[in-house]
């Protein structure tokens, strides 16, 4: 994942902010941005309409309504890109075990917004998503999501099965 503008992480090693190098790259630890050295793979990026009933008094987008243009996002990913390229099975169960979120600008109604999604982590059985969402050409918010693939009769843990594993490996940050 690239690295928002203006955003700072501390170097693990010396404690120190690392310089705010848009093309620098960042993985996922525990939740929290940290630095990588491997360039990010690719990303899936789809557009969100912001609807009326999401924003808040205030004008802008609910917190609680941000997680749903994540959701949005997501699905039309795991659900219509990935049926469309083979992997039917992401469709038959799966759960958000996980999600942290970091919110940079309120997001207005008007254009939609642009989510931009890859793939962080891909274990047996689970894989972390991050994501930028994007409105009038600023990152507003950043976040993860632990997913976590489920038997649909029982809802129980599963691993991926080949066509998923293969489809979200294209999307693995190198």
């Amino acid at each position: 994942m690239l690295r928002p503008r203006g955003l700072r992480i501390p170097d693990r090693e010396t404690g120190s902010d690392c310089h705010d190098d848009p093309n620098r790259p960042l993985s996922i630890e525990k939740g929290l941005f940290v630095q990588t050295t491997h360039p990010t793979g690719r990303r899936y990026t789809t557009e969100v309409r912001v609807r009326w009933s999401d924003l808040d008094a205030y004008g802008h987008v609910n917190n609680a309504r941000a997680l749903t243009l994540l959701e949005e996002a997501r699905v039309d990913w795991l659900f219509t890109e990935a049926t469309l390229r083979g992997a039917t099975g992401l469709t038959g169960g799966m759960v958000v075990s996980r999600l942290a979120i970091h919110y940079k600008h309120s997001i207005g109604f008007g254009a939609p917004v642009s989510v931009s999604m890859g793939v962080v982590e891909l274990k047996s059985v689970s894989t972390t998503i991050d994501y930028l969402v994007t409105a009038e050409s600023k990152i507003s918010i950043t976040a993860t999501t632990q997913l976590v693939p489920v038997d649909p009769v029982n809802w129980r843990p599963r691993r991926w099965d080949t066509a998923e594993r293969a489809f979200l490996t294209e999307y693995l940050a190198g």
